[in-house]
């Protein structure tokens, strides 16, 4: 996915971090090594792309910790077999770690600024296994339901109705959930019968709010 692009040694530095935090999926590793994090952040903000750091994008949107990234896609445990919905395309950095990952991305952005940086960048980067709309996230994209793992970078204040009935049997959720600035990482995973779910709260978290009509107002 990257090509020689100058950055290797800094994603290598990177990874290591992440290993020393206590990741060890492997393949969330490779995938980390392998994505161009540079191509999705401001041209001024490149010399600080493989800081373990949330960055600003614009729009009042930020590209996330690589750790608090790498965290949640190792809970989800891809096989590279799975169709994946991803809420908040955001930069789009995440999506390409996704589509490394995953069979097929299916990712939805309400700001069409973001949206169309994000396409330009996931082009640039190579990952070609992505589909994007513009929309609201909360109501997910039901044309290629169900979906086998759904991770929604925004926090909101409940599971959205819609995510949850596009979630496949046996599927898994990551999803912000709680007030405003302040929420709680929560993992939803769907019985294999399709009937009841199980909740896992994964620690304390803070994302930008997840607006829509199952979320927060604009």
């Amino acid at each position: 996915m990257t090509g020689r692009d100058g950055f290797s040694g800094y994603r290598a530095r990177l990874v290591e971090g992440l290993r020393a935090k206590g990741i060890r999926d492997l393949a969330v590793l490779r995938a980390f090594a392998q994505t161009p994090r540079h191509l999705f952040v401001p041209q001024a903000l490149r010399h600080r792309a493989y800081e373990d750091a949330a960055l600003p994008i614009g729009n009042g949107q930020t590209i996330s910790q690589p750790f608090t990234q790498a965290r949640y896609l190792e809970t989800l445990g891809l096989t590279g077999k799975e169709r994946v919905l991803e809420i908040g395309t955001g930069s789009g950095y995440q999506t390409a770690l996704l589509a490394a990952l995953a069979d097929q991305v299916f990712t939805i952005e309400r700001v069409r600024a973001l949206a169309e940086a994000a396409q330009a960048a996931l082009k640039a980067a190579g990952a070609g296994n992505v589909s994007l709309l513009v929309g609201d996230g909360t109501l997910g994209w039901s044309a290629y339901a169900p979906y086998h793992a759904i991770l929604v970078a925004a926090g909101g204040p409940e599971v959205p109705q819609p995510l949850m009935e596009q979630l496949a049997p046996g599927g898994r959720m990551i999803i912000p959930l709680g007030a405003k600035g302040a929420q709680t990482l929560t993992l939803v995973q769907r019985a294999e019968s399709g009937e009841g779910v199980q909740v896992t709260r994964l620690g304390d978290a803070r994302f930008v709010p997840l607006v829509g009509e199952h979320g927060f107002d604009g």
